[in-house]
């Protein structure tokens, strides 16, 4: 097994990290971007579905194609971001699964199990945003995951015409702490799990 992250590396992903709801005038580069899938891709997926599909909206042509979508609490925070990550999921993920997970027909699971393929899609692409949360705050920027968009807007603006549908929004970028709430409490171990 690998040795444990240092209290700094942990204060980065976890402790310290905090969701961004203002940005600093702090470009993010493609390099960034590049870096942040590269580290997100080796995350585990079932049956490496990886179906998760990404956009970084960073133009001001495709800001502006995602800006009716928002909602109104969220519309100014997202067009101040210097990048805004569309979490989406490609629901015809199984048809990549002979390249992805070659050594068994799993293609074969998943044709005509409509069921099935929605809860995979779904679990796996929400996993694989997490994941983009964890490499973006590895590789030094701040992220603002939030719901509060239509997502029928976005999905008609970014994939019409495919199999890929719109699951939530990451802002990306240097966040201004000044600007940051009060940190919430969490739960507990003991409110929020056991051991069996």
């Amino acid at each position: 097994m690998s040795q444990v992250l240092d209290a700094s590396a942990l204060d980065q992903l976890f402790r310290n990290a905090r969701t961004h709801n203002a940005w600093r005038d702090e470009p993010v580069t493609d390099e960034q971007l590049h870096q942040i899938y590269e580290l997100m891709k080796w995350a585990p997926t079932s049956a490496n579905s990886s179906p998760a599909r990404i956009v970084f909206v960073r133009s001001a042509e495709a800001k502006e194609k995602l800006k009716p979508a928002l909602s109104d609490g969220n519309r100014d925070k997202t067009m101040a971001a210097p990048v805004t990550a569309i979490i989406a999921t490609d629901y015809a993920f199984y048809e990549k699964l002979p390249q992805l997970f070659p050594h068994v027909d799993a293609r074969s699971w998943f044709v005509g199990n409509q069921a099935l393929i929605d809860s995979t899609a779904h679990r796996n692409g929400t996993l694989q945003g997490a994941y983009l949360i964890l490499a973006a705050r590895a590789v030094g920027l701040d992220c603002g995951p939030m719901s509060g968009f239509d997502n029928a807007k976005v999905d008609a603006a970014f994939f019409a015409g495919t199999t890929i549908k719109s699951n939530f929004l990451i802002n990306l970028g240097v966040g201004d702490p000044a600007a940051l709430f009060p940190r919430s409490p969490r739960l507990a171990f003991d409110e929020a799990c056991r051991i069996a």
